[in-house]
């Protein structure tokens, strides 16, 4: 199979439509007439991916978030940006990135939050459509049963392996329905409350959101890339059912820049 057969299977899932117009998913760098050999699932595309996508013999990096925000002026060693593109041409490693358009899909990368959580009755917290296909932004959705706020942090924390999560004061009535975007989410804080949701998951919020929410709705910050993790998981339901000859391995270098000390 071509790494093209690969790029449109993904695209079929989530089109690049559905991506938001600041964004630039879709193909990064490299051949896509070349026969696949493997393909590297991950959130981030950094030199050390490129090293493992090859000790693997792969040939394809399938990320979450695009190698390439903005347009490139030169190609040297100058930025990390620029070396990942020019060890991914070395190498002969095509990078391709799904980001927003995942995001905005129909069991994409917030569906499949929400499946680890347990949620059930999921649907987009903020439907729209692109031309005749169903989108939206967030996912919200019942617990299968309700929860004091001080449990429902910690079982967010533990299905997210974080040490802590960010929240507001502490809801004083049980968290049923929950809201929830992976990512830089804050923007639809609001509408997860006008939707009746109990408790917001996201993965970056910003300072002054906290405040004048208290007791109206449970807001639990875990961190971007924790939020995230798990989007390998679609890439690789995606790819098996659609790809299944091709072979797909979850990167194992953790990009996540942030250290927490």
């Amino acid at each position: 199979m071509k790494i093209k057969e690969v790029l449109s299977a993904l695209e079929q899932f989530a089109p690049l439509p559905l991506q938001e117009s600041w964004d630039n998913a879709g193909l990064q760098v490299g051949l896509t007439e070349a026969e696949v050999s493997g393909a590297l699932l991950c959130l981030d595309v950094t030199e050390r991916v490129i090293d493992e996508a090859v000790q693997k013999g792969c040939n394809l990096v399938v990320s979450h978030h695009p190698l390439l925000f903005r347009g490139l002026k030169q190609i040297s060693d100058l930025t990390d940006v620029q070396r990942t593109v020019v060890k991914a041409i070395r190498e002969g490693v095509c990078v391709v990135s799904m980001h927003t358009n995942m995001d905005n899909a129909k069991g994409g990368v917030n569906f499949k939050i929400a499946e680890k959580l347990g949620l059930a009755d999921t649907i987009f917290l903020n439907p729209k459509r692109v031309g005749d296909i169903e989108c939206g932004s967030g996912v919200i959705g019942t617990l299968t049963a309700p929860m004091a706020a001080r449990d429902f942090v910690q079982q967010v924390k533990q299905t997210f392996g974080v040490a802590c999560a960010m929240t507001n004061e502490l809801l004083q009535r049980p968290v049923a329905k929950v809201a929830l975007c992976g990512g830089a989410g804050d923007f639809l804080l609001d509408e997860a409350v006008a939707a009746g949701a109990d408790a917001f998951i996201t993965g970056e919020m910003h300072y002054h959101q906290y405040f004048g929410y208290e007791q109206r709705i449970q807001i639990c910050v875990i961190g971007h890339y924790q939020s995230e993790q798990f989007t390998t998981e679609v890439f690789r339901d995606v790819l098996m059912a659609q790809c299944p000859d091709v072979r797909t391995e979850i990167a194992e270098t953790n990009t996540n820049p942030i250290l927490y000390l």
